[in-house]
This record gives structure tokens, sequence and C-alpha cells, in this order.
């Protein structure tokens, strides 16, 4: 797995990635339901739509807007098996272990803060 120092900067390079930002109503909800909601959200949406070996429609399984976790999945290229191996390398074909769903939720939670106080 990839550091998230060096993630990052290597995210800050990607002309996609950098992009991504939340929009005004996904920003208002992460300040009505607060950090802790969000990320509890957030562990569900990966233990569901991410962490199986074969996740269903796996490349399109995470929508582009509707909640704030979505938003950052794609800005953190935690959206897919395929990106997670290529930005953070976790190998597809295999269940996401505990250490490896923490990193993937380190790492929304990181890009969410930042998102926070812009």
């Amino acid at each position: 797995m990839t550091d998230l120092d060096g993630l990052f900067a290597r995210l800050a390079q990607s002309r996609f990635r950098a992009s991504q930002k939340l929009g005004p109503r996904d920003a208002q909800y992460l300040r009505d339901k607060g950090l802790d909601t969000v990320m509890a959200h957030a562990r569900d949406f990966i233990a569901q739509r991410l962490a199986p070996a074969h996740p269903a429609n796996d490349g399109k399984q995470t929508p582009w807007k509707g909640h704030p976790v979505f938003v950052a999945q794609h800005a953190t290229a935690c959206c897919c098996r395929g990106c997670l191996a290529k930005w953070h390398g976790i190998a597809k074909g295999h269940e996401l272990d505990a250490q490896e769903q923490q990193h993937v939720l380190a790492t929304l939670e990181r890009w969410l803060r930042a998102q926070s106080v812009q």
C-alpha cells in the first residue's frame, strides 16, 4: 500500500483527481451530518462496493455525485479495484482485508477533512 503523503502528492499531479471538489450540496451534507457520520457511511460503502474480491460492476460501482464519499472516492482513486491497484498498490482479485479497508478509509477521511476547511 502507498503511504498517504506520497499518494496525495501524486494525486495533486493528476489534473482529473485534483479537479474533484465537493459541490455545495455535498459540502452542506458534510457540515450538517458531520465527519463521523459521513465516515460511518464510507465504511459501509467500502465494505459493500469495494471490499469484495470481485465487486459488482467493478469500474462503475461508484456514483459521481449524491454523497460526499462518492466524490472523495473519485478524487482519491478509491472508486474501483482498478484504481486501487494503480494508485494504492492494492491488488485486484482478493477481498480487502481490515488493513486495506482502513487504508481506504484513512485516505477518504484525509481528503474530506481538507475539503471541509476550504
